[in-house]
């Protein structure tokens, strides 16, 4: 398990403002890892606002601390800041990537993505009572309200991974491409996934896809 807390440059659990903030949050809560890691869950998943359109192949971009610093960021982010405040307080992570359909988007992100699919989508594994479970920390509470949807909730026993329908019964997300868990993000493989999956967004060698908004302001 030595791999899957080790501090790394995505996992910078060691930087000075993501450790305090780490301290912050646990204020107070019980010396219970499952207790401590449903507070920076909730943490992760609504202090940090969901927006595709900030993605940069920059790799300090994809990096725990930088989420922080942001305030905004996307799934992969969101999973390992909540992946490297695990690991801070002793419990093992890895990052696991899927390519998922999302029935609830809006028209402006999937007219600038050309597609309905999604590449590259990150979650946070934890270990937990001897298993693996999995957390998906990526939509805020504000957003799932727009969307009309739960937000998604984490016991720290069960799967938490998506939100399959909304209020009214209508598919919201599912799973179509499972890429595996890593120790560690592995920069050049989601680049690499997200260029092939959206050359449009790549017109020229070295350009950074680029879209100013925020899904929540096109929802609104």
């Amino acid at each position: 398990m030595e791999r899957f807390l080790q501090h790394t440059p995505f996992f910078d659990y060691h930087q000075p403002t993501l450790k305090a903030w780490i301290n912050t949050q646990l204020e107070g809560v019980p010396e219970d890892p499952v207790e401590q890691i449903k507070v920076l869950y909730l943490a992760v998943r609504d202090s940090i606002s969901y927006n595709p359109y900030v993605f940069q192949t920059d790799p300090k971009t994809f990096s725990a601390s930088h989420a922080l610093e942001r305030g905004e960021t996307y799934c992969i982010p969101k999973a390992v800041l909540l992946g490297a405040a695990a690991r801070a307080i002793g419990i093992p992570s890895r990052l696991g990537l899927a390519d998922v359909r999302n029935h609830l988007s809006s028209p402006k992100l999937i007219e600038w993505l050309q597609s309905d699919i999604f590449r590259m989508h990150g979650f946070i594994e934890l270990y937990l009572n001897g298993r693996w479970v999995k957390a998906t920390p990526a939509f805020n509470r504000q957003l799932c309200e727009l969307m009309r949807v739960e937000p998604l909730e984490f016991d720290g026993l069960h799967d938490s991974i998506f939100q399959e329908y909304t209020d009214s019964g209508q598919a919201h997300m599912e799973y179509i491409n499972d890429h595996g868990v890593f120790d560690d993000l592995p920069h050049v493989f989601i680049v690499d996934g997200i260029r092939s999956a959206y050359p449009h967004l790549f017109p020229e060698s070295g350009q950074e896809p680029a879209l100013a908004g925020s899904l929540e302001a096109d929802l609104e």
